[in-house]
């Protein structure tokens, strides 16, 4: 490693740029071997001063510096901001970490450079506690060692898993990228059911976070399928039979098959 070049460059510093910072730093990187490139100057001057030593630059300097790049922006924003990167790009040889959700590797060489090294990612809001999960895919370029620095990065806020097709990212989008959403849509809507059949809204939040984790916790912990769990807390007969019917006759697995379906096709619209 250049002990003169920056160790990671975050070009965007919001909630998931702040996480793989905050996890690099808890993991022991130097403040300084950091940098950022973010518009917003309070959010810049805001991340400084929680991290003493972080260094704000503009983004090609920052794209010039860095030995790894994560480009952590909207993806909307990529086919502008990109191409202004690629001269440093190419002079500098980073290795190019993408969390943009939709945009392929080769959209990104496009506009950065035939050569450049890309990984793409798509870590997850738990990321913020340090409990995500990112899906890794490595471009044609990237080296084995791209991929352990690919993992390091985003192994500091949670657990990793890589695919072998640049296809599957979308299907990874849809999993885990927007799949808290859906688990907090489920814990909020157990939560405002369970105030209106007479829990204290406080009682009603507890008892459903706490379910909540907890049966993550088992499903994650057990060696039996999710579908076996279910199926030994559904005693004959009992409460929890007569609720799992009705999902089952209102048609809650085609529901959430026609919602990760939806976030699949958005994620292919996002690179078109």
């Amino acid at each position: 490693m250049n002990s003169a070049r920056l160790a990671a460059g975050f070009i965007g510093a919001g909630n998931m740029g702040q996480a793989l910072i905050a996890g690099l730093v808890n993991g022991g990187m130097a403040p300084e071997r950091i940098g950022i490139a973010e518009p917003d100057s309070a959010r810049a001057t805001a991340l400084q001063q929680r991290f003493r030593g972080l260094v704000a630059l503009p983004a090609q300097a920052l794209a010039a510096q860095a030995e790894t790049l994560v480009l952590a922006v909207k993806p909307q924003q990529l086919p502008t901001l990109a191409p202004t990167l690629a001269a440093a790009v190419t002079g500098a040889k980073p290795l190019v970490v993408s969390v943009a959700a939709g945009i392929s590797t080769e959209q990104l060489a496009g506009w950065l450079g035939p050569e450049t090294r890309i990984v793409r990612a798509m870590p997850n809001t738990p990321a913020l506690i340090g409990a995500g999960i990112a899906g890794l895919f490595a471009g044609k370029n990237a080296e084995p060692a791209d991929r352990e620095t690919a993992e390091r990065l985003l192994g500091a806020v949670g657990a990793t898993v890589w695919v072998d097709r640049e296809e599957q990212m979308h299907a990874v989008t849809a999993t885990s990228g927007s799949g808290p959403a859906y688990i907090f849509l489920m814990i909020e809507a157990m939560t405002e059911a369970a105030t209106r059949l007479g829990l204290e809204p406080e009682t009603a939040r507890q008892l459903t976070l706490a379910t909540a984790a907890g049966a993550a916790r088992l499903a994650a912990e057990s060696t039996e399928s999710a579908a076996e769990l279910r199926a030994r807390v559904t005693s004959p007969g009992g409460t929890t039979e007569r609720a799992i019917a009705v999902f089952g006759e209102r048609g809650f697995a085609d529901l959430v098959d026609a919602a990760m379906r939806a976030a699949t096709e958005r994620s292919r619209e996002l690179g078109a």
